[in-house]
């Protein structure tokens, strides 16, 4: 598989939404030889997960009031020195003062100097960037998706977009039906997004490998009343209910539910329920 058929690859607009840039900024990285992205259909350039961490680096170090030139020199000497299958886990990035260190393991070396550090010279962190494959063998999928869903965390609160695709990425790429990333994708896209039609297709698609989860059932429930869809909204609550009779917050929600539709009865009884659980 060549790298513009790599099937994890990003084009700009979800580069720029991943690292929160304009299109200007992310030619000047590629203009100073940070990356080499690849070319897509119609000459579109294409990023890897590699791409993207060398940039969001590169940005960070910058942040860090860390000199151009030195982020250059850094990453250049990344590039050649570091393997061309990166492992999964162990190379951080991270600015030091003035200075650019990386952990690969316990070890740990100055980026420019090629220099070992020792552990008690490292103070004051500022950005940490992990280097993950971008094309993983098919053995180390599973820890890869592990790794997209942790990104997926770390951007939930700075870049929804970034999140979704990470998430997206990680479901895709776990050998097993990823529990976790279907949850907090659906949950992402219908409480962050407003998206509920885009979340209950999550929901569902996560049922048909875990039917019988009172969580899914319960976050379905919620997306199904983000669209107004209410009777089914309260079946899937039911059903919440009917696996464990104890999820306190799908009595809470059934009740005002219920309440709406005014069932009153229904309102009190599940109301009962939720204080007795919670009390």
């Amino acid at each position: 598989m060549t790298a513009n058929d790599a099937p994890h690859s990003l084009t700009m607009r979800e580069l720029q939404s991943m690292l929160g840039v304009s299109r200007r900024i992310i030619a000047g990285l590629i203009g100073a030889g940070f990356v080499t992205p690849a070319r897509g259909p119609r000459n579109a350039l294409r990023f890897t997960f590699q791409d993207v961490v060398l940039l969001r680096t590169a940005l960070q170090l910058r942040a860090s009031n860390i000199p151009p030139r030195r982020i250059i020199q850094a990453l250049t000497r990344l590039r050649t020195e570091l393997p061309d299958e990166l492992p999964l886990s162990g190379i951080r990035v991270t600015a030091i003062g003035n200075d650019i260190a990386v952990r690969t393991g316990p070890a740990q070396w100055d980026a420019i100097t090629g220099q070992q550090l020792l552990d008690f010279e490292i103070a004051e962190i500022k950005g940490d960037v992990v280097f993950l494959e971008s094309a993983p063998k098919p053995e180390d999928a599973a820890r890869q998706a592990e790794d997209w869903y942790d990104l997926g965390g770390q951007l939930m609160r700075s870049d929804v977009k970034g999140a979704e695709q990470a998430y997206r990425n990680a479901i895709e790429l776990a050998k097993e039906p990823f529990y976790a990333a279907y949850v907090d994708l659906g949950a992402l896209l219908c409480e962050t997004e407003a998206r509920c039609d885009d979340a209950l297709r999550v929901f569902d698609e996560a049922l048909d490998h875990f039917p019988n989860d009172a969580v899914l059932h319960f976050n379905r429930a919620v997306a199904l009343e983000g669209l107004d869809r209410l009777d089914e909204a309260e079946r899937s609550y039911e059903r919440c209910l009917a696996l464990d009779p104890s999820y306190a917050d799908a009595h809470h929600n059934l009740a005002i539910l219920l309440d709406n539709l005014g069932d009153k009865q229904g309102l009190l009884r599940h109301l009962n329920a939720y204080r007795r659980l919670t009390t």
